[in-house]
């Protein structure tokens, strides 16, 4: 069985990819899991100074696996455990993240490209909160820590989806690519964060996540004890 994250090694830069093209990337509890334990490695590691996280085939990411929610009290548990597992790995991750929207990022995908330090998107690309209409609230702390207030807001509140070209106006990514060139643009964009001296990288990233951490700390707080309420507070 194929793996469910790749991580490949180009010099100081790793590349690490969600690996279920056939789900679009959904974020399962095995690839939660799996992820949190690569970007902590990944942290641990000092031959990496910079990462980029994209997904295999035409998405990014198409937020959580809802096919795995519900079930019994263990399964619960594990949504729980894994989610807040994986996107604290990827939140608190100590060195440059880039992000290299392949395709669309929506849901819980949008969120995890917005925990990341930097976003670059392939023209295909597609931002927002589609599970809005169906009562699922949206990642307000992710999108409020990346995005500027009236924006964060207006996607937050609508559910409306971003195109490529609109994100680049706005301010949700740095720059948009041909579909085909974006993986190597994302590389060149790492490569020149690594070549800064490690010093001065890790220096800012801590400074970036007191930032997120004092500024918008709370947010993330409420919204995982929601989470965990809404699937475990009925016993």
């Amino acid at each position: 069985m194929p793996s469910l994250l790749l991580v490949e090694r180009f010099d100081s830069v790793a590349l690490v990819t969600l690996n279920r093209p056939e789900k679009r990337n959904a974020l399962s509890i095995d690839l939660r899991f799996e992820a949190a334990e690569a970007f902590n490695s990944l942290a641990a590691d000092d031959d990496v100074a910079c990462a980029v996280l994209t997904g295999a085939g035409p998405a990014f990411c198409s937020g959580m696996d809802t096919t795995q929610f519900g079930g019994d009290r263990h399964n619960r548990e594990q949504l729980v455990e894994s989610s807040t597992a994986a996107f604290s790995a990827v939140g608190r991750f100590p060195k440059p993240l880039i992000a290299a929207v392949n395709g669309p990022a929506v849901a819980g995908g949008f969120a995890l490209s917005l925990m990341c330090d930097m976003r670059v998107a392939a023209q295909s690309a597609r931002f927002g909160f589609p599970e809005l209409p169906r009562g699922i609230p949206p990642a307000y702390g992710a999108a409020r820590a990346a995005l500027g207030p009236q924006l964060a807001r207006e996607l937050c509140l609508t559910g409306r989806m971003v195109e490529s070209d609109e994100a680049l106006r706005r301010g949700i990514v740095l720059a948009v690519h041909p579909d085909g060139e974006l993986r190597d643009r994302a590389l060149e964009l790492a490569a020149q964060v690594a070549a800064v001296p490690a010093f001065a990288t890790l220096e800012t990233k801590r400074r970036i996540l007191i930032e997120r951490e004092r500024i918008f700390g709370p947010l993330f707080e409420e919204e995982e004890r929601v989470f965990s309420e809404a699937l475990l507070g009925g016993g």
